[in-house]
């Protein structure tokens, strides 16, 4: 797996561990699926966990475990599977500070996209980081500078510019 933040290439700290057993064997950083969570969290309180969770989850099943996750992966079945960034969204919505993770076969015409959803970094499977190498990646982060969608972003959207430019030409 490759890892991408808006810097560049990175170091995953995270051990996936898709048992109970297998993350109380781990060292380090554990990333855990939602359903071991609790258990792990019970077994090792305080400790640094990050929580793996399919694009269609309901933020109400991940709501209790963000105040214990230093990490959220949203895994993304395929790149034309969007929900993980209206996941990503309510993840943020929700006041989680901690790293969000998009995970899964992502291309980089996304990256501006998943920025602008609150994601952190994207860690790609390598046959999809073979195709489009960690530079693509960057220079396709600065491809998009505005969004149709509001609360995307830092910046209004373009329908917010639109109105706020039209309301000063009536003036």
């Amino acid at each position: 797996m490759t890892l991408i933040t808006e810097d560049g290439a990175a170091e995953d700290r995270f051990t996936r561990a898709d048992t109970l057993e297998a993350a109380l064997a781990a060292e380090g950083p554990v990333l855990v699926p939602l359903p071991v969570a609790a258990d792990y969290l019970a077994k090792r309180p305080g400790a640094e966990t990050g929580i793996s969770v399919p694009g269609a989850t309901s933020i109400d099943e991940i709501r209790p475990h963000l105040a214990a996750a230093a990490l959220v992966a949203v895994e993304f079945p395929g790149f034309s599977d969007g929900r993980g960034f209206s996941l990503a969204r309510k993840i943020r919505r929700e006041g989680f500070a901690g790293t969000l993770r998009a995970s899964g076969p992502l291309i980089a015409d996304q990256f501006a996209d998943a920025l602008a959803c609150g994601f952190t970094e994207v860690e790609l499977p390598e046959t999809m980081a073979n195709r489009q190498p960690v530079q693509q990646w960057l220079a396709a982060k600065e491809t998009m500078s505005v969004h149709y969608q509001t609360g995307y972003g830092t910046e209004p959207s373009i329908l917010q510019q639109r109105l706020t430019a039209r309301k000063g030409a009536t003036r």
